[in-house]
């Protein structure tokens, strides 16, 4: 009896310490709250366990991450959830703890967990444009061949760097106007609208700045707009916070895991127009304040 209890506790131990020293470990079901935002939204969502090989995958996206990432999702991540049936790809919330550590947990939709990084990225780009009129018109993201988790991990876990180490300032409301950070100054007016100097008619009439989407047809002078920007892909004009992780995300495929990042735009099968955000100066001008994620 005396054996049992003993290998008891130093089991009791070792799961303990598991889940203390790897993110990857903290699955969890997503919590009733979580799970009712969803359901306002018209869904039914369901909880996903995960096979084998998805916890392998699961496991690789987080051993890819920066260091400063691997650090703090340590310290400050609480669970993680994958479901079925979810709205959107992935959601980073706050958890209520009564610890002096922020928390927090990210629920992923786990039908990614089968995607690659191009043909997930390839998806959310074209809910930009509307297609139905326009059929010799086609977007693409090359993104490589990379499990989607390993983007869309990274993303969200910039997310939680970002509010731990305050890049980008938090504020209570959208219209809030508050001392802008290193990283926001001179690109964002307010949490959600750009500097003026990067305001453009057609820019804001895309989806992820109106809510709405724009013909395919304007996908060429959609781009080569933003090219004049130095953001590195639509999403990122969203919000401010967005702009972080997107930037990260982008620069840490390509720069770090050696993985190509770019967009398409084919007419009749024949390229029209391209943006690729690393090699834009305007973006290239921002990535010095990276740095700080690799610091050993």
């Amino acid at each position: 009896m005396l054996t049992l209890l003993v290998s008891g506790h130093m089991l009791a131990q070792k799961v303990a310490a598991t889940y203390e020293n790897d993110p990857a470990e903290r699955i969890r079901v997503a919590s009733e709250a979580i799970v009712n935002k969803f359901r306002a939204a018209g869904m039914n969502p369901v909880d996903h366990k995960l096979t084998p090989a998805q916890k392998e995958k699961v496991s690789r996206a987080f051993a890819l991450l920066p260091p400063l990432h691997r650090q703090l999702l340590k310290q400050h991540l609480h669970s993680i959830s994958f479901m079925d049936n979810m709205p959107n790809t992935a959601l980073t919330s706050p958890v209520d703890t009564s610890g002096l550590s922020r928390q927090f947990t990210i629920t992923f939709r786990a039908g990614l967990l089968d995607e690659t990084i191009a043909d997930w990225a390839s998806a959310k780009e074209n809910t930009c444009f509307k297609q139905a009129d326009e059929p010799r018109y086609n977007v693409r993201v090359e993104g490589g061949n990379m499990d989607a988790i390993v983007y869309v991990l990274m993303h969200e876990a910039t997310h939680i760097v970002d509010a731990v180490k305050e890049i980008t300032p938090h504020v209570d409301e959208p219209t809030s106007v508050v001392k802008p950070t290193r990283f926001t100054k001179g690109i964002w007016r307010l949490m959600n609208v750009p500097a003026g100097t990067y305001l453009d008619s057609l820019l804001e009439q895309t989806r992820f700045r109106s809510g709405k989407t724009v013909p395919i047809s304007a996908a060429p002078a959609v781009y080569r707009t933003l090219s004049k920007t130095p953001f590195p892909s639509l999403y990122a004009m969203a919000a401010w916070f967005e702009d972080i992780a997107e930037l990260a995300t982008i620069y840490h495929l390509t720069t770090r895991l050696n993985q190509p990042f770019y967009v398409t735009v084919t007419k009749d099968d024949v390229e029209v127009a391209r943006f690729e955000p690393m090699k834009n100066p305007l973006v290239k001008q921002r990535l010095a304040q990276l740095a700080t994620f690799y610091a050993q």
